[in-house]
């Protein structure tokens, strides 16, 4: 369990992002040493192209300027490998890095090139924040962090703007791995009308199980690395409607008519050094046991191993969001 005994003290999730941050810098180095010079122009929706790279045939990278975050954050956009040629209308998957990730992760570690090669998806994959845990946070003291706002009402309408996307709920879903899984639960109950499939792996899905201890996850962790000691869901005392507003379980009628995927692991496996799989587990749980009672299909897996993406189900995961989207 994840109680307040367990919670990660300051000290140790920094030095776990700074390995990370590092070994995330080197994997991104090929990437932005190639890209060529920025579009200066604006781009709408409040983001601004700062920094760009269209020559591979596939994989296209763009790092934007906007007032919701107070840096630059990047995006991946993986095409199919006709896109250039078929005319066709995609359909699009957005994928949700996890904790101490960025946008480059399921590229540079989780092969997500050759899991949808040869197949009729384009693939979104943002960056989130260190910490950022897919919201608006009550407080920040580094400036603005405003994932949610980034993600939903700039990023998305920019991407249907773009590309040719099919720009309604047959023709989006959303998936992620760990905060990223949160974040693919919340966005599809809190935007309802936006995506037709939601997935999380080793996602945690019910921020009050064991007297909250997911928002105390949250919290503590957006203010060790994110938030300058800022948090999500306000210190000492929570914002309780934002806490119900975000909490998957208490939103479980937004789920209906959507095509569910969940996988956690089965053994206590340490998160990135602070949290535990067994809370990834005992949160997925409640989540099928409310799904369960209200009659809403799902499908779930609970498989030996702790904290990590597993590719066979990426893979599965990938090719349930084909059969149930608006095909290309």
């Amino acid at each position: 369990m994840l109680t307040a005994h367990h919670l990660p003290s300051r000290r140790s999730i920094l030095r776990t992002a700074g390995g990370l941050t590092a070994a995330a810098a080197l994997g991104a180095g090929g990437v932005l040493a190639s890209a060529p010079t920025a579009s200066a122009a604006g781009d709408g929706f409040g983001l601004r192209i700062v920094d760009r790279n269209e020559s591979d045939h596939r994989m296209w990278y763009y790092r934007f300027q906007t007032d919701a975050i107070g840096w630059n954050p990047g995006v991946n956009v993986l095409l199919p490998d006709d896109y250039h040629h078929s005319g066709r209308t995609y359909p699009v998957l957005y994928l949700l890095h996890g904790g101490l990730e960025d946008f480059i992760t399921f590229d540079a570690h989780h092969d997500i090139r050759g899991l949808t090669a040869g197949k009729r998806l384009i693939v979104v994959m943002p960056d989130g924040g260190r910490a950022g845990w897919y919201s608006n946070p009550v407080s920040s003291a580094v400036g603005p962090r405003n994932w949610e706002h980034f993600h939903l009402a700039q990023l998305l309408p920019w991407v249907e703007a773009n590309f040719r996307t099919y720009a309604e709920y047959d023709g989006r879903a959303v998936s992620g791995f760990s905060m990223g899984g949160f974040g693919a639960l919340k966005y599809t109950a809190k935007y309802y009308g936006h995506f037709a499939s939601v997935s999380a792996h080793s996602g945690p899905a019910s921020l009050r199980w064991n007297n909250g201890a997911v928002t105390h996850w949250a919290n503590v962790s957006s203010a060790a690395v994110e938030l300058g000691g800022g948090s999500v869901y306000g210190m000492p005392f929570w914002d309780e409607a934002r806490v119900t507003a975000d909490n998957p379980v208490q939103r479980i009628e937004s789920y209906r008519h959507k095509r569910i995927f969940l996988v956690a692991g089965t053994s206590p496996e340490d998160i990135q050094g602070y949290a535990n799989e067994s809370v990834v587990l005992e949160t997925q749980r409640e989540f099928k046991y409310h799904l369960d009672r209200a009659g809403i299909p799902h499908e779930s897996y609970e498989l030996p191993g702790g904290h990590y993406v597993r590719r066979d189900m990426l893979e599965r995961d990938i090719n349930g969001v084909i059969g149930r989207l608006r095909k290309a």
